[in-house]
């Protein structure tokens, strides 16, 4: 049943990318073009996305999951270093490239290969992340 669930969830996610056009470069650089020629249809995306969001945080004061097991501990609210360079990074891989992760996948599985560059620099970046983030937890330790 919980397969079931996850690839129920991702062909939705990934439908729902493609047509939103959030699997489109173009489509989604336009959105971030504020002083140009801007796109601001995706916003429609975004606000779409916060109805079944905030549905399923809803659900989730039942206790448990649907599908069995337990939802995992609310994250830090700690506003750090990690946090902010992590977003900065993302958030200049989204400018650059007008895509992220999940438009990335789904951009691939709708037969989007050029995008294989992207996904192979991510996967990159996520393995190299924990060595980053090691050394910079060196240098940030007090003496």
């Amino acid at each position: 049943m919980r397969y079931l669930m996850a690839l129920l969830a991702g062909s939705l996610f990934g439908a729902g990318l493609f047509i939103s056009g959030m699997t489109d470069t173009a489509k989604v650089q336009g959105w971030l073009d504020v002083f140009g020629d801007w796109d601001p249809t995706l916003a429609f995306v975004m606000g779409g996305a916060i109805v079944p969001m905030a549905l399923a945080w809803r659900l989730t004061r039942r206790g448990t999951p649907l599908t069995g097991g337990s939802f995992p501990a609310p994250p830090e609210p700690k506003l750090g270093r990690n946090l902010v360079l992590g977003s900065v990074l993302f958030g200049m891989g989204w400018g650059l490239s007008g895509l992220c992760p999940g438009p990335s996948i789904a951009a691939l599985g709708f037969g989007h290969w050029g995008h294989a560059v992207f996904v192979a620099a991510m996967l990159a970046g996520m393995f190299a992340a924990p060595a980053i983030r090691g050394q910079l937890d060196r240098y940030g330790a007090p003496a």
